[in-house]
C-alpha cells in the first residue's frame, strides 16, 4: 500500500473497531511521535496476517490460574450477584473456542469442572439431603452436554480420548458427584421403594444405578465417525442411491433415494451438536436433514404397522409405550438440537456456512462439474426449506407419547423444555407452507397410536399434551377448526388420576403404593399439569362462544376430564366472564355451561372442607340469577344436593329473596310468588335438618306466609327440647318479641331457661342480658307469666347478683301494666311475702350466703374491701325482707364464729357491721 491507502487503512480500522482500539492506537501514536520511544528503535513492524512462525507453540497460553479462580468465586456467590449468567458465559466461551476448532477449549472445561466438583456445597447437600437450585442444576446439565461435545471431536486424536475418558471416569466414580435425573436426596421418600419385592423389583427405578452427569459422555467416548454411511451424509450433497429398495427397518436410504440415518435419536442429534460446535456447520446441517428425514419416514411405517395393528385387534384397549425416555426434556435435547441447527441454516447464505470440506474432495461422484454448485436443499420436498423441516421437527418431538420421568427436577425440566420449545414455535409466523405441516402433524397424532401422546388410546402414566395441543389448537383454529377441537379435546385427559385408566403393558413396572386415592405421589409437577390443563379448557370454551353444538362438547370434556374443584370452578367463572362481556348481550349456552361447572363445584365441595366454598356458593348464587328466574328454583328445589342446610338458608335463599335480585329479574307478581314459595319450601326443610342454624333464616323467609311461619315456628319448638342451646332460643326468641309475638317469645324463653345454668360467681356472663330481657318480658305479659318464670330463674341462676338486680326491678312495677296507654294503672305491686316473689327473695339471700361463705374459702387480703362492699349489697337484700334484720345479723355472728382465724377481715366486718 502507498502512504495514502496506508493512513485509510488505519483510520478506517480505528473507526469500525473504535471501542477496542482507540486506547492503544492513542498509545501507539504517542510512542511513534515521541523521539526515542522503544517503537521507534525497531524496524518495521510485526506482520499479524504472516501466521505463526516455524517454532511457535500453535495454540495461544490459556492463563490457568485465572479460569480457576474466576470459577471459584462464581460458584462461591451461589447464583447472587449474575455469578450464574458468568458461569454460562464462560461455557459459551468453551463452545466459541470448540468452533475455532482451539485445542485449548476441552482445558478450559477440564480447569471448569474439577472447580465444579470441588464445590464444597455438593457433600453438603447430599449429607442434608438437600436439592440443589435449579439454576445450579442447568449449569451442571450444561457441563455434561459440553462434555458430549468434546468426546465427540470428529477429529480428535485417540489419546486425546483415552485422556478425556480417563479424566470423566475419575470424576464419575466421586460419590458427590450430581445424578443426570435431580440432586441426591432431592426427591421426597421415594415410595416406589415400598413396593412388592417381585420377580419385576429388580427392575424397580430405586435399583437401577443412577447414572450421573457424565454418564452420558463417558458413552459417548466408544462411539466414532468412521461409518462409511455416516461419512458420505456428511461429506456430499450428492449422496444418493435412486436403485434403492426401501423395504427394510433400517434401511440407508428411502424411496426416493435420499440418505437415512439410523442411530439412537439422541445420540444422532449430539452428533449434530458435536459437528456445530465444532465449526462444521455444513456437515451438522446434512446430518439433521438425514436424521428429520428418518424420523419422518419412523413416522409413517409406524403409521401403516398401527392400522394394520388395528385391523386384527380392533378391542385391544393396552397401549405400550416405545419411549420411555421422551426427547423434549432429554438431558441432550435432541429435539432443540435439530431445531436450532435447521433453524440457524434458514439465516445463513449457503456460501457464509464457513468450514465445510471443498466439494473437489467429492467430485468423484460427480458425472460432471454442472452438479457443483448444487443448494444443500438437495433433500427437501418441492416447497420444503429448513424452517418447514424445523417446525416439522418440533411438532414430531412435541407430539412424542413418553412416560413421564422420576424425580422432581426432570419433570419440571420437561415442563421447562417443552415451554422453550413451544415460545421458539410461537416466533414463527404460519404462512400456507407451515399451516399444510401442522395440518399433516395433527392428524398424524391423532391416528398414530402408541408413538403419539394424542393418540387414542395412551398409557396412563404418559406425559399429558395439554401445553402442546393448547398452542395447536389456537395455531389451527383460523385454518381448520374441526381439526383444531379434535386435537384439544383428544388432550384434554389425564389418566393419572382416573382409577379406570389402562395401566399399559409397560416394560418397567410402576407400582405405585398411592397415598391419597389415585394422586400420584410420583407425579411432582401434577398441581402445573393440572393448571395448564384447565388453561387448554378455558381457551376452548373462549373459541366456542356462540357455538351451542361446540360448547356442548367442550363441557363435557371438562366435566369428564377435570378432577380439582378449584380448576372446574376457575372455568366455571371464566366461561361467566366471556358470557356476559359488556359489549354484547349475555350468550345464553355459555352461561349455561357456566351454571353446570358451578353445579359441578358444588356437589363436589359439598362434603369436603374447602376455604372457597362460601365464595362458591355466593358466586353460583349469581350465576344462576344471571341464567334466569328458572335456574334460581331449580337450584332452591335440588338444594340438598348443592348446599349445606345452612348454606342454603342464609345465602342462597336470602340472596334470592332479596330485593336487589327481585329488580335484576324484572319479575311480575307471579313469578315473586312462585320463587318465595320454593324458598319457603327450602327454609323449612332446612330448619328441620338443622334447626340450631336455620332456625332463625326460615322464619324470616316464612314471614309473609302464615302457614309456613307457624310450621316454622312449631319445628322450633319441637327441636327446643333437644338440639338447641339457650343463646339460639334467646335469639329467637328476641326476634319473636321484636316480629309482635310476645307469648310465643315468652315460650321460647321460657325453654331457653330450662338450658341455662349460670353458677355464683358468673357475674359478666353474657347470657345475664337474656335473663334480665326474659324476665323483664314475662313482667310486661302479668302476673302469671311472671310467677311461671320465676321458679325456673331460681332453678337455672345461682348468681347472689343478678338475682338482686332481677329481685329489684319486679318490685318497682306492677306486672303487665308496663307500657299500657303509656301511664300506671292502679293495679298493685306484688307483695315480697307472698309466692312468687317470696321464693326470689329466699334464693336471693341464699345466693348471697352461699357466695360469701365460697368466697372466703381462699380469700387474700387485697381483695378485702372489695368483699365488705359484697356484704353491704348482701344487707340491701336481707333487709328487703320482713326480718331481714335479724337474719343479717346471725348471718355476721356466724361469719366471726366461723372464720375468726382472719383476724383483720373480722375487724373490718366489725367495724362496718358492728
Amino acid at each position: 500500500m502507498n502512504r495514502d491507502q496506508l493512513q485509510k487503512f488505519v483510520q478506517y480500522l480505528i473507526t469500525v473497531h473504535h471501542t477496542e482500539v482507540l486506547p492503544t492506537a492513542q498509545k501507539l501514536a504517542d510512542e511513534i511521535l515521541s523521539q526515542n520511544s522503544e517503537i521507534n528503535q525497531v524496524h518495521g513492524a510485526p506482520d499479524p496476517t504472516a501466521g505463526a512462525s516455524i517454532d511457535d507453540e500453535n495454540c495461544w497460553h490459556l492463563d490457568e490460574e485465572q479460569v480457576q479462580e474466576q470459577v471459584k468465586l462464581f460458584l462461591s456467590q451461589g447464583g447472587y450477584h449474575g455469578s450464574g449468567k458468568q458461569l454460562n458465559l464462560l461455557f459459551a466461551k468453551v463452545r466459541e473456542m470448540l468452533k475455532m476448532r482451539d485445542s485449548n477449549g476441552a482445558r478450559m472445561l477440564t480447569l471448569i469442572t474439577e472447580q465444579f466438583m470441588a464445590d464444597p456445597r455438593l457433600s453438603l447437600w447430599r449429607q442434608q439431603g438437600t436439592a440443589m437450585t435449579d439454576k445450579y442444576r442447568q449449569l451442571w446439565d450444561e457441563l455434561g452436554a459440553l462434555w458430549m461435545c468434546i468426546v465427540l471431536n470428529p477429529h480428535c486424536k485417540l489419546e486425546q480420548k483415552a485422556s478425556w475418558l480417563k479424566q470423566l471416569k475419575k470424576w464419575n466414580s466421586v460419590d458427590v458427584c450430581p445424578w443426570e435425573d435431580g440432586n441426591h436426596g432431592s426427591e421426597l421418600p421415594n415410595l416406589t421403594n415400598a413396593l412388592p419385592q417381585g420377580a419385576n423389583a429388580n427392575q424397580d427405578s430405586s435399583n437401577r444405578p443412577h447414572r450421573t452427569v457424565f454418564t452420558r459422555a463417558i458413552e459417548a467416548c466408544d462411539l466414532h465417525w468412521q461409518d462409511s454411511h455416516l461419512q458420505h451424509i456428511i461429506n456430499s450433497d450428492l449422496y444418493t442411491n435412486y436403485c434403492y429398495h426401501d423395504d427394510t427397518e433400517n434401511s440407508l436410504f428411502d424411496s426416493r433415494g435420499w440418505p437415512l440415518w439410523h442411530e439412537h435419536v439422541p445420540t444422532a442429534c449430539a452428533r449434530v451438536d458435536a459437528l456445530r460446535s465444532h465449526g462444521y456447520p455444513r456437515e451438522a446441517l446434512r446430518l439433521a436433514i438425514a436424521i428429520v428425514n428418518t424420523l419422518r419416514r419412523q413416522q409413517q411405517k409406524q403409521l401403516e404397522m398401527f392400522r394394520t395393528q388395528k385391523k386384527e385387534l380392533p378391542h385391544k384397549s393396552i397401549t405400550s409405550i416405545t419411549n420411555l425416555e421422551g426427547w423434549v426434556g432429554h438431558p441432550l435435547d435432541p429435539v432443540g438440537t435439530l431445531f436450532s441447527s435447521l433453524m440457524e441454516a434458514c439465516h445463513i447464505d449457503d456460501e457464509n456456512l464457513s468450514g465445510f470440506s471443498d466439494f473437489t474432495e467429492n467430485m468423484g461422484q460427480c458425472k460432471s462439474l454442472e452438479y457443483q454448485h448444487l443448494p444443500a436443499h438437495k433433500f427437501l420436498e418441492e416447497g420444503e426449506s429448513y424452517l418447514t423441516l424445523a417446525v416439522e421437527v418440533a411438532l414430531i418431538g412435541l407430539g412424542q407419547q413418553r412416560i413421564m420421568p422420576d424425580g422432581l427436577y426432570t419433570q419440571e425440566k420437561v415442563c421447562r423444555n417443552e415451554e422453550q420449545l413451544i415460545s421458539k414455535l410461537q416466533e414463527i409466523e404460519l404462512d400456507d407452507t407451515l399451516v399444510k405441516i401442522f395440518r399433516k402433524q395433527a392428524v398424524f397424532l391423532l391416528e398414530a397410536g402408541p408413538y403419539s401422546g394424542l393418540g387414542e388410546i395412551i398409557h396412563r402414566e404418559s406425559v399429558p399434551m395439554h401445553t402442546f395441543a393448547k398452542y395447536l389448537f389456537t395455531s389451527l383454529l383460523p385454518h381448520d377448526a374441526e381439526l383444531a377441537y379434535k386435537i384439544a379435546l383428544r388432550a384434554m385427559r389425564l389418566l393419572v388420576l382416573e382409577s379406570t385408566a389402562p395401566s399399559g403393558d409397560l416394560t418397567r413396572p410402576h407400582h405405585i403404593a398411592s397415598v391419597v386415592p389415585n394422586r400420584y405421589p410420583r407425579w411432582f409437577t401434577l398441581s402445573h399439569i393440572e393448571s395448564q390443563q384447565c388453561e387448554l379448557a378455558s381457551t376452548m370454551l373462549t373459541a366456542a362462544k356462540g357455538d351451542v353444538r361446540r360448547l356442548e362438547t367442550v363441557l363435557e370434556s371438562i366435566q369428564k376430564n377435570i378432577h380439582s374443584s378449584s380448576h372446574i370452578f376457575k372455568l366455571a367463572q371464566d366461561a361467566f366472564k366471556i358470557a356476559t362481556l359488556m359489549d354484547s348481550l349475555p350468550d345464553i349456552t355459555l352461561l349455561k355451561v357456566s351454571l353446570e361447572l358451578g353445579l359441578q363445584v358444588m356437589r363436589m365441595t359439598l362434603s369436603t372442607l374447602n376455604w372457597r366454598r362460601r365464595e362458591m356458593v355466593r358466586w353460583l348464587v349469581t350465576c344462576a340469577t344471571e341464567v334466569g328466574v328458572y335456574a334460581l328454583d331449580s337450584i332452591m328445589q335440588t338444594w340438598f344436593t348443592l348446599f349445606t342446610p345452612t348454606e342454603a338458608t342464609s345465602i342462597v335463599a336470602t340472596t334470592v329473596m332479596s330485593n336487589s335480585t327481585i329488580v335484576r329479574l324484572h319479575l311480575d307478581c307471579h313469578q315473586q310468588e312462585k320463587l318465595a314459595s320454593s324458598a319457603r319450601t327450602l327454609a323449612l326443610q332446612c330448619a328441620m335438618k338443622d334447626p340450631q342454624n336455620c332456625a332463625l333464616s326460615a322464619l324470616t323467609l316464612c314471614e309473609k306466609d302464615h302457614i309456613a311461619f307457624e310450621t316454622a315456628y312449631q319445628i322450633v319448638l319441637d327441636a327446643a327440647t333437644t338440639g338447641m342451646s339457650y343463646t339460639q332460643l334467646f335469639t329467637i326468641a328476641r326476634y319473636m318479641e321484636h316480629r309482635g309475638y310476645p307469648m310465643r317469645a315468652y315460650k321460647l324463653a321460657t325453654l331457653a331457661m330450662t338450658h341455662l345454668n349460670l353458677s355464683y360467681n358468673q357475674d359478666t356472663h353474657p347470657a345475664i342480658n337474656d335473663v334480665l330481657w326474659a324476665c323483664a318480658l314475662s313482667h310486661s305479659l302479668g302476673k302469671n307469666e311472671l310467677a311461671a318464670i320465676i321458679p325456673l330463674v331460681v332453678k337455672s341462676v345461682k348468681c347472689a347478683t343478678v338475682l338482686s338486680d332481677i329481685l329489684r326491678r319486679c318490685t318497682l312495677t306492677t306486672p303487665g301494666m308496663v307500657g299500657l296507654h303509656g301511664r300506671r294503672n292502679s293495679g298493685k305491686l306484688m307483695s315480697l311475702d307472698k309466692a312468687p316473689l317470696r321464693q326470689l327473695l329466699d334464693a336471693t339471700i341464699g345466693a348471697y350466703i352461699n357466695t360469701t361463705h365460697s368466697r372466703l374459702t381462699h380469700i387474700s387480703p387485697r381483695h378485702y374491701s372489695e368483699f365488705i362492699e359484697f356484704l353491704s349489697k348482701a344487707r340491701e337484700t336481707f333487709l328487703m325482707a320482713h326480718d331481714g334484720h335479724i337474719q343479717f345479723t346471725q348471718f355476721i355472728d356466724n361469719l366471726k364464729q366461723i372464720y375468726k382465724g382472719k383476724k383483720k377481715l373480722m375487724m373490718l366486718v366489725r367495724e362496718r357491721f358492728g
